[in-house]
């Protein structure tokens, strides 16, 4: 099973969610799940929008690969993700994809340039 790690108050990151951990980020008060896992990717959760659903959370899927990551692309996925419902939960397949994403999400919030926080992410080694 695959780590949730709290990032803060608003967001969470893991890699792929099972069952047993939709039901616990449901318990623990989270209102939306993000998937940025490709269709095609091995391990999915069958039918997730639904399981996810099913429980009263919101579902978004923003699927990209962590080679195709530019500012276009992150503000898009960042402007969804300030419209959903926090806390928010979101994953990938192992923590890469979803880490980055909340790191250069809070870097820009806090004031820094996407390009400084793109090198601070490729300098941790997640892209």
């Amino acid at each position: 099973m695959n780590i949730v790690r709290k990032i803060n108050d608003e967001l969470a990151i893991a890699g792929q969610i099972t069952l047993v951990q939709l039901k616990q980020i449901t318990d623990e008060g989270y209102k939306s799940v993000v998937n940025l896992r490709l269709p095609d990717e091995t391990g999915l959760l069958a039918n997730e929008k639904e399981k996810i659903e099913l429980l009263g959370l919101y579902y978004l899927n923003l699927p990209f690969k962590a080679q195709d990551i530019n500012d276009v692309v992150t503000l898009e996925i960042f402007q969804r993700i300030a419209e959903l419902p926090k806390p928010t939960l979101i994953h990938c397949d192992n923590s890469i994809r979803s880490a980055t994403i909340v790191l250069l999400y809070i870097a820009l919030k806090q004031g820094i340039a996407f390009d400084k926080a793109l090198q601070k992410v490729i300098n941790l080694g997640l892209i």
